[in-house]
């Protein structure tokens, strides 16, 4: 579950940059397509009785496999979205690109 500051921004980002949709629409919580549930800020908050709650700390990432990796790179490139860094291919051969989503989760697709 990720928490996010704004639930639009953050459903109409996975939903144009990744086609992902809403599945399950609990109001403060969503769960998209694929079983990535995003809670409200505010209520994320109640649950866990603070206000500490940080994000872009780069220390996780939302990691998805892509059967079609080459046309999901070159999508991205109409998206406005921020690199963690652009593909790359690892010493074992294996090929990822990292994003940021609006509250700068680490998205990683391979």
């Amino acid at each position: 579950m990720l928490v996010v500051t704004d639930m639009d921004k953050t459903i109409a980002f996975y939903k144009n940059v990744l086609g992902l949709q809403v599945a399950m629409d609990f109001g403060a919580n969503k769960v998209l397509t694929g079983g990535l549930a995003l809670q409200t800020l505010d209520t994320y908050r109640e649950f866990i009785g603070t206000d500490d709650i940080s994000f872009g700390g780069n220390h996780f990432e939302i990691y998805f496999e892509e059967d079609e990796f080459d046309k999901f790179a070159n999508n991205l490139r109409n998206c406005n979205i921020q690199y963690v860094h652009p593909v790359k291919e690892h010493a074992w051969g294996q090929r990822v690109v990292r994003f940021y989503d609006p509250d700068r989760h680490i998205y990683e697709r391979i």
